[in-house]
């Protein structure tokens, strides 16, 4: 039996394989107007397909809590009726085909408010359909970005609250599992992070101090969403800086044993976005050894991600204990089959859709 192939269970929900499709932004929503942040048909199409293509779970993109927590004026949001109803509509599809619909919540912070990255992603005056992005602390992403306005400790708990009501709104819409962004320099990594979190109040400081918006955000989500279905997090284990302060995988350890008495069921390892200018060591794999690492010493499991491409390479993963799923984003992208694929060259059993599955059955 393939390891890949294995079912995995996460509180009472059982996933049929480990290959997850990991979140990617589309940029496709409408941008203003009142389907702002709703899903459209290529959303619908996009995710099915993966969900057709056989991935155990289908995660949908970011996801955005309010409308200022958008990375671009097309993301995604969940904070209104209309965009519930859409994403509704996309998760029963994705079940429909025997795959896990989740979802990825998240808040974009001094990121936010950028065009489309096939036109450059450069940030958005508001003249261009942007807005004032909110942060940790005045410090901006980069000499182009926006200084943000640093949140004060109200509007923290508000975005505490914004992120309860999407994971509400999320639940309502048949998701059956919700991830909580906290990395690639958005609003809860950019709180976690020295490089980008500069306050002197309570959620700055020290470890505790930084990781008390993450660590309550975790509160509030598990608070609304069911003790028997699955939170997950989004974690960047490094931020790939020297020599100044920053975020370092020995904290995402020690995050990730917070994390799991707080409630989180996996932690989906991913790294860096908190600078531009950070020097990553990309490579086939590279960022397996984090959530081997997490995996092992807090004893939490754990999703790999990163150029993670063929199937024997995901099955030595998830077989050899580094971690219990892999995510795949491009790879996906490039060939929505490829579990099936993956099955094909295992030895696994394929779960195709009983529409194309009798068809290939079909001899002469």
């Amino acid at each position: 039996m393939s390891a890949l192939f294995e079912p995995m269970t996460l509180r009472s929900l059982t996933v049929p394989n480990r290959i997850w499709l990991a979140p990617m932004c589309m940029y496709s929503a409408a941008a203003e107007g009142p389907e702002t942040g709703v899903a459209t048909d290529f959303h619908l199409a996009h995710l099915g397909a993966r969900a057709a293509g056989g991935a155990g779970l289908v995660m949908a993109e970011a996801t955005a809590v309010s409308s200022e927590g958008r990375i671009s004026p097309w993301d995604l949001g969940l904070w209104n009726d209309r965009q519930q109803q859409e994403l509704a509509r996309i998760a029963a599809l994705v079940k429909s085909h025997g795959a896990v619909p989740a979802i990825q919540l998240a808040h974009a912070g001094r990121k936010a408010a950028t065009d489309r990255p096939w036109l450059g992603g450069k940030p958005l005056s508001i003249a261009a359909g942007g807005w004032q992005p909110v942060g940790a602390s005045p410090v901006s992403f980069s000499a182009e970005h926006q200084v943000p306005d640093e949140l004060t400790v109200e509007e923290i708990q508000g975005v505490v609250r914004a992120f309860a009501e999407a994971a509400g709104r999320a639940l309502a819409a048949g998701f059956e599992a919700v991830e909580i962004h906290g990395a690639h320099g958005y609003l809860i990594h950019s709180f976690l992070s020295p490089h980008s979190n500069h306050r002197t109040d309570a959620y700055g400081g020290d470890f505790a101090g930084r990781s008390r918006f993450a660590l309550e955000v975790v509160a509030a989500v598990r608070e609304v969403w069911p003790a028997e279905l699955p939170v997950l997090y989004r974690a960047s284990a490094t931020d790939w800086l020297e020599g100044v302060p920053s975020w370092t995988v020995e904290d995402t350890v020690r995050l990730a044993k917070e994390l799991h008495a707080a409630g989180v069921d996996l932690l989906d390892a991913s790294s860096a976005g908190i600078d531009p200018d950070a020097k990553i060591a990309v490579a086939p794999g590279f960022q397996v050894p984090f959530a081997a690492r997490i995996r092992s010493e807090a004893g939490l499991p754990t999703g790999a991600v990163g150029l993670i491409t063929e199937p024997a390479q995901a099955e030595r993963i998830v077989a050899s204990g580094q971690a219990d799923v892999v995510s795949l984003g491009r790879e996906l992208l490039r060939d929505a089959y490829w579990p099936h694929r993956a099955a094909a060259e295992l030895g696994a059993e394929s779960r195709w859709p009983v529409q194309y599955g009798y068809t290939l059955r079909k001899r002469g």
